[in-house]
């Protein structure tokens, strides 16, 4: 797995555990992935009760990012770039969506593996505090965002008569999906090992 800078985890030169704020950028990486993602959903999605939810949704995808980099920080490291993250492995194996549906199922599918993993972090014994509290503000974001995406997508498939699309896309994202994390978490488990 590629890291910036040939990262890996360990103790640094200050004698800061590294290995925290590595799952921290991997975390980063994945929401700025997916303010991408929403950038081009902003070019394809033009009702006005879309464009209302897309900004929001970005505006917490870029602030999940700010937060992870704050979190970062003030454990004395600083950001690593990620040059071969969960999101972007993702985009490579399904390739590029053909069209809001694909767009939203995606979408669908990155999100619900983002609060999948916020919350088996926050359940691991012993979580600080500072992070804990970070877990727990992006999570609940993360529940919006399925809730708007999985209904929008469900209503535009039904009004465009195309919702076994919809239902054959998610079974195909998702089977992609789970051979691409089984990948990414093998790969960022041998890095923290270091």
């Amino acid at each position: 797995m590629a890291v910036g800078a040939e990262q890996k985890a360990g103790t640094g030169a200050a004698g800061i555990d590294e290995r925290p704020s590595l799952i921290m950028s991997f975390y980063r990486d994945a929401e700025l992935q997916g303010a991408r993602l929403l950038l081009n959903l902003h070019h394809h999605l033009l009702d006005g009760d879309s464009q209302t939810k897309l900004t929001r949704h970005l505006a917490d995808e870029t602030r999940h990012a700010w937060l992870w980099t704050k979190r970062i920080i003030d454990l004395g490291a600083t950001p690593i770039s990620i040059a071969d993250g969960y999101q972007r492995r993702l985009g490579l194996r399904i390739g590029i969506p053909k069209g809001p549906l694909d767009l939203l199922a995606l979408t669908l599918i990155a999100e619900t593996r983002a609060i999948e993993r916020y919350q088996a972090h926050a359940r691991k014994p012993g979580v600080d505090a500072a992070t804990l509290e970070v877990l727990k503000a992006v999570s609940a974001d993360e529940l919006w965002h399925l809730a708007w995406i999985e209904e929008k997508m469900h209503k535009l498939a039904k009004a465009r008569g195309d919702e076994d699309h919809v239902r054959r896309t998610l079974d195909r994202y998702r089977a992609i999906e789970r051979e691409v994390y089984a990948s990414f978490t093998s790969d960022e488990a041998a890095l923290m090992r270091g």
